[in-house]
């Protein structure tokens, strides 16, 4: 269905059309052989697609893992050891962290295995095999279908072959849709569930720079933590004991101490996130005009209601770091996305892009039933999105992930259908869950944070949408407390249980069938429920209609692409399933008159250095190390680099992804992209797009030299030429 052969007039369109590019493409490893490893190979790999993937022998894909529940790992050496990002371990690190053991303030190291630190429900997913199954799942699908009968027949062959492949509950598979439902690949992979926490450096170095750094180059982040895969005596999967043994991987990553110059080949093996390469003008006009500009607005509220507190307070920063850093993340990574769209002119790119395939539509007849509608369509049904979405976005932002909010949910969630017919063990159960939840929630919650946050958001929803959205008890903040949010706020928080964890625990101790009636009368569970139960009514049937309708827009909109491109490999969009982006390390020009080298230094650290501000706060052995330039084998020339930039294509999922140099040796892990290439999610820029990573001679600098740990790298096989 796709050839591998490009026309000379194809050759051309690569620098025009908005779906291919010089190293863009998240490729899948299935298919190297067939489609890009000569490519590969001309651009400096040395080694095979069998090399990369295989389940015949030991490969690539055996020393890569899914790192808890979005991010990327890999194996570095034959005792289970991984390296990912600090920022994906950053939830593991705060959750070990106190005032007494400030593990993100000092950082954390094991100088034995017995020293490691278990993490409960953190898992560590290998990929066994993937597979082709688009012929299964499609086999009972006929045009004369509607949409709704064609998901429900795709679900049930989905089903079918993810109860198979897990062989009795052995493995975890999932099967996701490609090319927008086109095409459709089993996953099945084995996850281990003992993994512990190994070493992290301090936020001084891990973090270093913090938030206003992110998404940013030059870029001086020691982003990496390391942690450990347990399992049981027989190598399988295994929950958390005493018992278990250091994981014996089928692969790992030898690491190269060579460096890297401009120009050398590199390659990112992970799972990216999500991307929409193949939107339509319609699509991203709602995203920079009508998403992203209010998504903004309501996390800056939120970014500065924290920082307010979290500068006055230690014990309130380490509660809200985890927190602070996932909103802050999407916030700079939508301002970023926003400019380089308008930078690039995206819409109207997408536009030129659609009037050249409307042409090649309308030239045949049978292509102008199948497709000449097509746009037609999409202007009508983003048209009637646009507002639910808009309210959807709201809803979630400022309401869905507040955290009293969200812990009413879970009570709702739980107890709602308990009634006089529930099994006693069933009412057990639920009470149980939610008590088991109440540490965790309140080691990080600070109720006059909260509390201001709560009214900025109720304000923020409040002013932002239409009437036909607002819950009838907000309608007091106008009548009854005459537009003083204030006075709304301090009346719930003096009456709510939700705020108080002695409450709570008081409530579910007492707990009956009847608790139930005093739990409605809850003014936090009752707005909640007026929030969810307007959602349900007025916003949720139209996502619902309209995700429908672009499902069989998209999958037939991406056809046309498919028939309109036919001599052009082109790649499915990012879903959190394994894949191959391949490029070179590169600088490039962010603005007139300035270029960015494609690496930095420790000076650089230094150059940053400020006492006064926590995020540029170099930790003082790191401070005597640079002066001695005491860098043993990890420097260069008397230098020691710190990260560097490549082109490789990347996305949210990438982070903690290895990075690969020709011979297959790890050079580096991946931990962003620049800010100026944020919009490479929706249109790649081989100009201003660029992955970010750490050296990793800086990771092992820091691990020996800085952390005395070297211990660890003695695991590790060291490649020195």
């Amino acid at each position: 269905m796709i050839k591998k052969t490009i026309s000379i007039t194809l050759i051309f369109l690569l620098f025009v059309s908005p779906y291919l590019r010089a190293d863009e493409g998240m490729w899948i490893p299935l298919l190297l052989k067939k489609y890009n490893i000569k490519d590969m190979q001309a651009k400096g790999f040395k080694l095979t697609a069998e090399d990369i993937y295989s389940i015949n022998k030991a490969s690539m894909k055996d020393a890569v893992i899914i790192f808890g529940r979005g991010c990327t790992g890999e194996l570095i050496s034959d005792q289970g050891l991984l390296i990912t990002n600090h920022h994906c371990g950053f939830g593991q690190i705060q959750n070990h962290s106190s005032l007494e053991h400030d593990y993100l303030t000092d950082g954390f190291w094991a100088m034995s295995k017995s020293e490691e630190l278990s993490n409960p429900g953190l898992t560590a997913k290998f990929l066994e095999r993937m597979e082709d199954v688009t012929d299964q799942v499609l086999a009972n699908i006929n045009d004369n279908m509607s949409e709704s009968e064609r998901y429900a027949e795709i679900q049930k062959q989905v089903r079918l072959i993810d109860l198979k492949a897990s062989e009795n509950g052995k493995f975890e598979t999932v099967t996701k849709p490609l090319f927008y439902g086109n095409e459709y690949y089993l996953f099945v992979y084995k996850v281990y569930k003992d993994v512990r926490l190994v070493g992290a450096p301090p936020s001084g170095i891990g973090k270093f720079g913090g938030d206003t750094d992110n998404w940013m180059w030059p870029r001086h982040t020691g982003d990496f933590s390391m942690f450990r895969i347990y399992a049981d005596k027989n190598n399988e999967p295994a929950e958390y004991s005493p018992e278990n043994v250091p994981y014996k991987p089928k692969k790992f990553f030898p690491i190269s101490l060579k460096g890297v110059k401009k120009g050398d080949f590199t390659m990112v093996f992970g799972y990216p996130g999500s991307t929409e390469e193949y939107l339509t003008s319609y699509g991203v006009k709602m995203i920079s005009e009508v998403e992203n500009p209010q998504r903004i607005k309501i996390r800056q509220a939120k970014i500065d209601i924290m920082t307010k507190y979290m500068e006055k307070d230690a014990g309130v920063r380490i509660q809200y770091a985890d927190k602070y850093a996932g909103v802050s993340n999407s916030w700079k990574k939508w301002i970023g996305e926003n400019r380089g769209l308008k930078r690039l002119n995206a819409i109207q790119k997408k536009q030129v892009f659609e009037k050249d395939i409307t042409s090649w539509m309308n030239a045949n007849e049978v292509r102008k039933s199948k497709y000449g509608s097509l746009l037609d369509s999409y202007k009508k049904t983003y048209e009637e999105l646009s507002p639910a979405q808009l309210a959807y976005d709201y809803f979630i932002e400022t309401i869905y992930r507040n955290d009293i909010f969200s812990l009413a949910a879970s009570y709702r969630r739980y107890l709602d259908n308990i009634n006089e017919q529930s099994k006693k063990e069933d009412i057990e159960s639920a009470v149980s869950r939610l008590k088991a939840g109440l540490d965790g929630y309140f080691k990080d919650y600070y109720k006059p944070l909260d509390k201001e946050l709560f009214a900025e958001m109720i304000t923020l929803y409040h002013t932002g949408l239409d009437k036909k959205y607002q819950p009838p008890m907000l309608q007091e903040i106008n009548t009854k407390y005459k537009g003083d949010v204030a006075k709304f706020t301090e009346a719930i928080y003096k009456k709510t249980i939700f705020a108080d964890k002695e409450k709570l625990v008081d409530f579910l101790d007492n707990y009956k069938i009847g608790s139930n009636k005093k739990l409605e009368k809850d003014p936090i569970y009752q707005l909640y429920g007026e929030f969810f139960n307007l959602f349900q009514q007025n916003v949720q049937p139209v996502l619902e209609k309209t995700d429908l309708e672009l499902a069989k827009l998209n999958r037939l909109w991406m056809q046309a692409i498919m028939e309109f491109e036919k001599d052009k490999v082109l790649y499915p969009d990012a879903n959190f399933t394994l894949r191959v982006t391949y490029g070179q390390v590169d600088d490039y020009f962010p603005y007139d008159g300035v270029k960015y080298l494609h690496y930095t230094t420790l000076k650089g650290i230094m150059e940053k250095d400020n006492p006064e501000i926590y995020d540029y706060r170099v930790p003082q052995k790191l401070k005597e190390l640079y002066e001695k330039k005491d860098y043993g084998e990890y420097g260069e020339n008397g230098e020691m680099h710190v990260c560097f930039t490549a082109s490789n294509h990347t996305t949210g999922g990438n982070s903690g992804s290895p990075i690969i140099n020709g011979e297959g040796q790890l050079i580096g892990v991946n931990f962003d992209r620049n800010w100026e290439g944020t919009m490479s999610d929706i249109m790649y820029d081989p100009d201003m797009c660029r992955n970010i990573s750490i050296d990793i001679r800086y990771a092992l600098f820091i691990i020996d030299k800085f952390a005395g740990a070297k211990h660890l790298v003695d695991e590790m096989t060291l490649i020195r030429n």
